[in-house]
């Protein structure tokens, strides 16, 4: 048998090891590493800011010796970490405001402030239009508001009652002296007056809905067929006249002109209370 050598296996050469130049060997050069990529996240950093502040507080509430964390080192802790964050912040960039906070000089859109004008001008049309519908509507309630024909008096014979009347009594007995002047209820036109009966004298005012208002027993009369009259002007005085025991005003309701109705309820509806 030869002296032989023993056969070396050949070595692997890995990456790391750098090839030797000269008989000596180059000292491997890390690979580089992204800074950005090696910073923590922002939420981790956040947290671990969290962490450090709460865990210093803690400790220094539980006052656990020598080794008891104080409020200041943990404020430096957190100060360190926040240093880190703000170097991972830089690196990412400005980030851009989202708050109501705008720059001084920022333009607005000339296209969204007309808009906006348009928007603004419509509400403000449609508030007064809304205004001057509730002003006519107001109006017309006033305008039509009934009262009361006499200033004094008492009710001495209420709607449907049985009696001195040929049948029922067909309207609303005011009470009062001959003279006092009597007031139309609401606004009309008279449509009738003289002399009927057991009514004696007679004043017809016929509103403008239609209903006839009948004023009867007077004394007097002061207006005429044709003459437009409004709520509380005087059109006749109080009297004794026709079918009657003594002076009082007797008043029918009448809608449409045709049979009559109570006129307590009808002064009700419209806001008074006889």
């Amino acid at each position: 048998m030869g002296n032989h050598r023993a056969e070396r296996a050949p070595q692997r050469r890995t990456s790391a090891t750098a090839t030797p130049v000269n008989g000596k060997r180059r000292a491997s050069t890390p690979p580089r590493r992204s800074l950005v990529r090696s910073l923590p996240s922002l939420p981790l950093v956040a947290g671990v800011a969290v962490l450090a502040i709460s865990a210093g507080g803690a400790v220094t509430a539980s006052g656990a010796g020598p080794t008891a964390l104080t409020a200041g080192s943990s404020l430096d802790a957190a100060g360190s970490i926040g240093s880190v964050a703000g170097q991972a912040l830089s690196r990412r960039g400005a980030l851009v405001s989202r708050d109501s906070t705008r720059d001084s000089g920022e333009e607005t859109d000339p296209e969204l402030v007309a808009l906006a004008e348009k928007q603004m001008a419509e509400r403000e049309a449609k508030l007064a239009e809304m205004r001057r519908a509730a002003e006519k509507q107001a109006a017309k309630i006033k305008e039509n508001k009934w009262v009361l024909p006499l200033a004094s008096y008492q009710i001495t014979a209420t709607f449907g009652q049985y009696g001195l009347w040929a049948s029922y009594h067909t309207g609303l007995d005011f009470n009062g002296n001959s003279g006092d002047p009597i007031l139309a209820v609401a606004n009309g036109t008279v449509t009738e007056t003289g002399y009927d009966g057991a009514y004696g004298n007679k004043t017809v005012v016929t509103l403008d809905d239609g209903t006839e208002i009948w004023y009867c027993h007077q004394t007097s009369i002061y207006v005429s067929v044709g003459d437009r009259v409004n709520g509380s002007e005087v059109i006749g005085t109080v009297g004794a006249t026709g079918n009657v025991t003594g002076s009082h005003l007797h008043l029918e309701v009448r809608p449409g002109g045709g049979d009559p109705i109570d006129p307590f309820g009808a002064f009700v509806d419209h806001g008074i209370v006889p």
